[in-house]
């Protein structure tokens, strides 16, 4: 429950017996939590008068208090848009942003092994998780994974951002994984997908005078916010950052973003999610791991069709990091070898990931 109007209506009925509760004021609500049943229920970082708090503790109702002076909500019920991680980042630079405080308290509190922050994070990425999945519910997701070097102005950074453009406009959730490079260019093809085609060609080159986030994030993000208000409202994506690795800043671009604590939660939620399939474009060790990551959820799958995975960049998956190899390998003979297929430029993606979406799955592999 993470509206005041649910509460109203949950509470007419005099039980909010089992219920959750999620970052609400409830200050006004005191003579209705005096009169409602509240066994079973849990209250996460509602804000109640004593009594009402003390009332609902008693009738068997858990109580997570709001927790002051922390850089971040452990309660957030939504996810995340760029204009709240980066908040004051225009006036103040990135450093004083949440995003940034809160990967700063991140680092801290690991550091002291502090159990009490523990929980707070595991707290946290529970409620995100159950923000996208509200978010996600009955949409077509592609995730499109890469590396985060791939530097703004460049060809490999100009091909992710026609891409994600193209998925965005062939009706389907492009999500990320959220950081720099790749990632950033993708959410920003689909961020401009309603836009003629000038106009993504207009925010490349806006953005190619901050082609990395090294050695200042906040030139680099405040190029992105640039493009925003030159055209705002643009299309839908989803991101998936992490603080995890919190030197890497989220990118901008996306219309939703869910920053995790723990890297594992992320990368397997996105790769689960993507009901849709999963393009890999080149990129380092982050990118080898989702590769795997996404073989094994493939090749362990109990039921039901393994998610299609499109590797792009012959030269990249076969010498570079001969990823490919392998994984045709593992998939020979198995259900998912039906389901992969490498390619050797951002345009052959769609039309794979259609074919191999329509393939009954079987032992031949796609390349």
């Amino acid at each position: 429950m993470s509206s005041l109007a649910e509460f109203d209506r949950v509470a007419t009925t005099g039980s909010l017996a089992g219920y959750r509760l999620q970052s609400l004021d409830l200050t006004t609500r005191t003579f209705a939590l005096l009169a409602t049943d509240a066994t079973d229920s849990v209250f996460l970082g509602c804000v109640m008068e004593p009594d009402a708090a003390a009332k609902v503790r008693a009738g068997g109702a858990l109580v997570f208090p709001p927790v002051p002076g922390l850089p971040f909500d452990p309660y957030h019920r939504a996810l995340y848009t760029s204009d709240e991680l980066f908040s004051g980042l225009l006036e103040a630079g990135y450093d004083a942003t949440p995003d940034a405080l809160t990967y700063r308290w991140f680092q801290e509190t690991k550091a002291a092994d502090d159990v009490v922050a523990g929980m707070l994070r595991s707290i946290h990425d529970d409620a995100v998780s159950d923000a996208l999945d509200e978010h996600l519910a009955g949409a077509h997701v592609v995730g499109i994974l890469g590396g985060h070097a791939q530097a703004r102005g460049s060809d490999a950074y100009a091909g992710a951002a026609r891409l994600g453009r193209r998925l965005s406009r062939d009706g389907l959730t492009v999500a990320t994984g959220g950081g720099p490079g790749a990632m950033e260019a993708a959410n920003l093809g689909a961020y401009t997908a309603p836009y003629d085609d000038t106009v993504l060609d207009e925010a490349l080159e806006l953005l190619s005078t901050a082609p990395h986030f090294s050695p200042s994030v906040t030139e680099w993000a405040r190029a992105a916010f640039d493009v925003l208000r030159s055209r705002p409202g643009g299309g839908p994506s989803v991101a998936m950052p992490t603080w995890f690795y919190g030197h890497e800043p989220p990118n901008a671009f996306a219309t939703h973003i869910a920053k995790y604590f723990v890297n594992a939660l992320r990368e397997e939620g996105l790769l689960a999610r993507a009901n849709a399939g999963v393009v890999f474009l080149p990129g380092a060790a982050g990118t080898v791991q989702e590769v795997f990551d996404a073989v094994t959820l493939n090749y362990y799958r109990p039921q039901g069709d393994p998610t299609p995975m499109v590797l792009v960049n012959h030269r990249h998956w076969t010498e570079t990091l001969p990823a490919w190899p392998l994984l045709r390998t593992l998939a020979a003979g198995h259900p998912m070898a039906g389901k992969i297929t490498l390619v050797d430029s951002v345009d052959a993606v769609p039309e794979a990931l259609a074919r191999l979406t329509d393939e009954a799955a079987g032992p031949g592999n796609g390349s």
